[in-house]
């Protein structure tokens, strides 16, 4: 994979605005966000040129260096670690290492070394789709169970009649605290709880999804990751000190 060099004419290789580089990317990889690119850029994946002003300038090599990182992510489940000694292998004229088969499994969610969520973890996407049956077996869950799950709102399946992670995580939660005699009916609340937060973040971010200020509206997804992030900092802090007087 070598970056793009210019023409014999000795004329300056395309420099791309990281909007333009969403734009060309999305077609293959649908989740792709800006934060996501920032997120690549600050591991070192990708470097692109600063304007005097500070705009990033990606380069047509650049492009396509985030195809390889994203789609090393997608097909092959490979850490960025392991994605960034493949890039420094290509970069000095070397092949990566042979990538072997492997086996899909469902990717764990990411947590902060705290147990808490962060914020970039809220902006993470992973494509997974699972089909009723298998999120059933994975999940370790009645038919039953689940129909109550989705009775009470606490997961809905996409038009195509698939679950994503978080689905994933909150019926196998459900799960454990039925263990424990909280049926899902007794869990509205806590939906509503959520739901309640999630407008909060709304109205924190919404000026900024109206401004026509490009470098504002792309901050509306990082901003509502770590809007999210402290606010569920803050309930499971509150949780834990309403626990101190049991």
């Amino acid at each position: 994979m070598a970056t793009a060099t210019s023409a014999a004419s000795g004329s300056a290789p395309d420099r791309h605005t990281i909007g333009e580089v969403l734009a060309m990317l999305r077609a293959d990889f649908p989740e792709i966000s800006i934060p996501k690119i920032r997120f690549l850029e600050e591991k070192g994946l990708v470097k692109p040129e600063r304007t005097p002003s500070g705009y990033r300038k990606f380069s047509d090599g650049d492009v396509e260096r985030l195809r390889y990182v994203l789609r090393m992510q997608r097909d092959h489940y490979l850490p960025l670690k392991v994605i960034g000694e493949h890039l420094d292998a290509l970069d000095r004229g070397l092949e990566p290492p042979a990538i072997e088969a492997t086996v899909p499994t469902v990717p764990q969610v990411a947590l902060a070394a705290d147990g808490l969520p962060s914020g970039e973890s809220f902006l993470r996407r992973d494509g997974l789709r699972l089909s009723r049956n298998e999120l059933l077996k994975i999940a370790d869950v009645s038919d039953g169970l689940l129909a109550e799950v989705e009775q009470f709102g606490l997961v809905t399946p996409s038009r195509t009649g698939h679950y994503d992670t978080d689905d994933l995580v909150i019926v196998q939660t459900a799960r454990e605290l039925a263990d424990y005699g909280l049926e899902p009916r007794h869990l509205r609340g806590l939906k509503a709880a959520a739901d309640r937060e999630v407008g909060l973040v709304e109205q924190v971010v919404a000026p900024l999804r109206r401004t026509s200020d490009p470098s504002a509206r792309a901050r509306v997804e990082e901003t509502a990751g770590e809007l999210a992030a402290l606010s569920v900092r803050l309930h499971a802090t509150l949780v834990k000190s309403g626990l101190r007087h049991f």
